[in-house]
């Protein structure tokens, strides 16, 4: 289970969400794809971390995640035919990236992903062509993410006959399922929680 970070790095709750993973029975690795950028978890204020953001390319991330892939096969602990991605922030719209990067993959699951990052190549570039089926969610009061850019995804979804399937949660806002920031919904969180496990369990996961 590949765990993409949130802009914020591989910081504690990114690892937690590791632990999380592991009874369930998967090998959950978390790699720090802003290493050659800057170290996001000891910035000192917002404008610094959406400057290392920034300077990591999407490509990047693509070659990154093939390699964190290969460097688990090699483990002989992980069962890579059986793969799936998830992400969370700045990770959640890499998750709908290298899910049409990466058709081999099993299934893939968002949380309130940026649909609109760089002005091209985000996910509702891909979401047309998508082999990978992924489920993302989304808060009803996310002021990054207005409804009219989930409604945008949802068409080309629907239009290029993808199973993919977008929940939003009218009373969450963005970063509802991180348990240390404000935005915390437990509600939220532990419904996309059930969601997400059960989606995995469904596409082979």
């Amino acid at each position: 289970m590949l765990v993409v970070h949130e802009i914020f790095g591989v910081h504690e709750h990114i690892k937690d969400i590791c632990r999380r993973l592991a009874p369930l029975g998967y090998y959950a690795i978390s790699p720090e794809l802003f290493a050659r950028q800057g170290d996001a978890t000891r910035a000192q204020d917002f404008s610094k971390v959406i400057a290392i953001a920034r300077r990591k390319p999407d490509a990047e991330v693509m070659s990154d995640l093939d390699a964190t892939l290969a460097f688990a096969k090699a483990s002989r602990s992980a069962d890579v035919a059986h793969a799936a991605v998830i992400g969370f922030c700045w990770g959640g719209r890499q998750v709908w990236l290298y899910a049409a990067h990466n058709p081999s993959l099993k299934a893939a699951v968002a949380w309130y992903g940026p649909l609109s990052w760089s002005g091209h190549g985000d996910p509702p570039d891909v979401a047309g062509a998508l082999k990978v089926p992924v489920l993302a969610f989304y808060g009803g009061l996310d002021g990054f993410i207005p409804p009219n850019q989930i409604e945008e995804i949802k068409a080309k979804l629907a239009a290029g006959g993808s199973e993919s399937k977008i929940i939003v949660y009218p009373d969450a806002g963005h970063g509802f399922f991180a348990d240390y920031r404000p935005d915390y919904r437990r509600a939220a969180a532990e419904a996309s929680w059930s969601e997400a496990t059960r989606w995995l369990k469904q596409h082979g996961v």
